[in-house]
């Protein structure tokens, strides 16, 4: 028996983050997901979406299929 798990190289927000302090926020997505730790990689509001900023993921923890992902947002492109 296999546990699905699902590969990820971006961040997608939907905009469900929730900031944790400073430049650091955590996010909490449906299933299990495996993410790249303390590699920068993009951070967009859709999938389809434009690039919101760049974040280092520092923290990945997996429970009742759920992922929750702690990162610290270190590039922000302004929307202004």
């Amino acid at each position: 028996m296999g546990m699905p798990l699902e590969l990820n190289t971006m961040i997608v927000t939907k905009g469900k983050e929730s900031r944790l302090y400073d430049n650091y926020f955590t996010l909490v997505k449906e299933g299990y997901r495996l993410y790249p730790l303390d590699i920068p990689i993009e951070v967009k509001k859709t999938i389809n979406g434009e690039q919101s900023g760049i974040a280092l993921i520092k923290k990945v923890e997996w429970e009742k299929d759920q992922t929750s992902i702690t990162y610290q947002l270190i590039s922000l492109n302004s929307t202004n």
